[in-house]
């Protein structure tokens, strides 16, 4: 399709970043093609027709481990300018002779860098720059013929160039928001560097979509997951543009629902005008398979079970389906790191990339699989959707069967849906539930704690609340909600719902936590 030519290519480590850098150069309108590291020179050619540059992705491997995945032959030869990040800056070095060692000091979070020379890559830019560091190796010595254009106090070549062979590195990430100056270095590199095309938006996303979805299914009926949040309304809409009634919508509620979600998600098929929707109540089937299982991983593969053994169910009732949709984002197959992805390490599986039987992986529908969730909005947005649905806060798929920590039962569900609603109920009415946070939510610990209620001991649960911000969801940083608005919500929910009689707010960013406690 035309809208990829002049693209850019990410050859992907395993990061959990990695498709932010995609992401980052899809805002400047440019499009860009995440695709494995063992990728071919024909496979990369394909996935970005008039190929105009090539950027090397982070990974959790070190250079120089014996299976660490190399740098590929094709990506030098083809005289591409390269842009190497963190693991990627690693094989450029190792690759011309310089040295990479395990660091005696790792960095993880927020340094400084100093521009020490100029370049390409950092022109208009301050010479000091907060970045993103998350690296357990360094440089020790820069390869011949590299320029060493910047440094922090622990990574003395925190960035290199070769600038003839329009060769750069550095050792952050400036895909990640938290790096001040990030867009305009990859800005820098994509357009001043590469000289790549705009013509990526979330209509050409939209054209295409329809046209790749009319390709694949045919004449073919598509079940489609339908949870009712952001994510599979787009994806439902996006189906539905494309072939119509060939649509059919299932709703399963499986008990772990938000208060109220249920009835909600029915009467938004309404909305949509997908006259096939169809609603299921396997509550008693998903907590009956819950029963006794405490591991989330184990949670998470038994929930992606039952919603598959569901969807056939429905499928063999309704009669020839032949495709099943989802929307599926790319957060989600970042964090199980499933097959398409040789180089990352699994964080966890989600329920709709880890938990589907081999005989309906190829049988899959999934529009967003290559979108992060504000890419989702927008294209949610110009597809009309109403935006309560669009801006909707992000609810996983396994819903709070994740929040439950523990055992999932109905009576600690209860609790923890009346203390969520109370938490979200009282974020609304402070106008902080679509812009102070991106998502907010309560967790019930499987924890008891003494307490004192009316002069009488109590020995209740303890409910965590969690609030973050982030555009992306890659990263994330926790709310600084004020502390009179936290005093109100936990004397609400100790006083308003039984069974718990502690209140804690989560602190910690992502990473190292995942915004999810599950």
């Amino acid at each position: 399709m035309a809208l990829k030519n002049g693209g850019i290519v990410i050859l992907d480590y395993g990061s959990q970043t990695a498709q932010l850098i995609a992401r980052r150069v899809r805002e400047l309108g440019v499009f860009a093609a995440l695709i494995p590291y063992d990728a071919s020179a024909a496979e990369a050619q394909a996935a970005a027709p008039a190929l105009r540059g090539v950027i090397l992705s982070g990974g959790p491997a070190g250079t120089y481990e014996p299976d660490a995945p190399p740098l590929p032959d094709w990506v030098l030869a083809s005289g591409l300018p390269v842009l190497g990040i963190c693991y990627g800056m690693q094989l450029l070095t190792q690759r011309f002779g310089g040295q990479v060692a395990a660091a005696t000091q790792r960095e993880y979070g927020m340094a400084t860098v100093s521009v020490r020379a100029t370049s390409e890559l950092f022109a208009g830019l301050d010479a000091e720059q907060a970045v993103w560091m998350s690296h357990g190796d360094r440089l020790e010595h820069p390869p011949d013929g590299f320029a060493v254009i910047a440094s922090t106090s622990n990574a003395p070549y925190a960035a290199i160039a070769h600038q003839e062979r329009r060769l750069f590195g550095v050792q952050f990430h400036p895909e990640v928001q938290h790096t001040a100056h990030g867009r305009a270095i990859l800005r820098n590199f994509v357009i001043g560097v590469c000289g790549a095309a705009s013509g990526w938006t979330p209509e050409s996303f939209i054209a295409a979509s329809i046209e790749s979805i009319r390709a694949q299914v045919g004449g073919g009926r598509v079940l489609l997951g339908m949870s009712g949040g952001v994510d599979s309304s787009v994806a439902g809409e996006l189906i539905h543009r494309a072939v119509g009634e060939q649509l059919v919508p299932v709703f399963v509620n499986h008990g772990m629902l938000r208060l109220g979600e249920a009835d909600a998600v029915i009467g938004l098929g309404k909305q949509l005008g997908w006259r096939n929707m169809i609603a299921v109540d396997a509550t008693e089937e998903f907590l009956g398979a819950l029963r006794g299982v405490s591991e989330p991983e184990a949670k998470r593969q038994i929930i992606g079970r039952t919603f598959a053994e569901v969807f056939e169910r429905e499928a063999s009732r309704l009669g020839a389906l032949d495709w099943l949709a989802q929307g599926t984002i790319y957060p989600d197959v970042i964090e199980s790191a499933d097959t398409g992805r040789p180089g990352a390490r699994r964080i966890k599986s989600h329920h709709n990339v880890g938990g589907l039987p081999d005989r309906l992986k190829g049988r899959l529908v999934e529009p967003l699989r290559d979108l992060f969730k504000d890419e989702v909005r927008q294209v949610g947005a110009r597809l009309g959707i109403p935006d309560e649905i669009v801006w909707r806060q992000p609810f996983p798929g396994p819903g709070l069967g994740v929040r439950c920590v523990g055992e999932v039962t109905w009576e600690r569900l209860e609790i923890l849906r009346a203390a969520d609603h109370l938490f979200t109920d009282e974020l609304r009415q402070a106008g902080l539930l679509r812009e102070g946070t991106a998502q907010a939510f309560a967790v019930l610990l499987p924890v008891r704690s003494v307490g004192v209620m009316g002069d009488q001991r109590t020995y209740d649960e303890v409910i965590v609340l969690r609030a973050v911000t982030t555009t992306d969801f890659m990263t994330a940083d926790w709310a600084r909600l004020a502390p009179d608005l936290l005093a109100r919500v936990s004397s609400r929910i100790v006083n308003e719902v039984r069974g718990v009689n502690r209140v804690l707010y989560d602190i910690t960013s992502k990473p190292p936590a995942t915004i999810e406690w599950e």
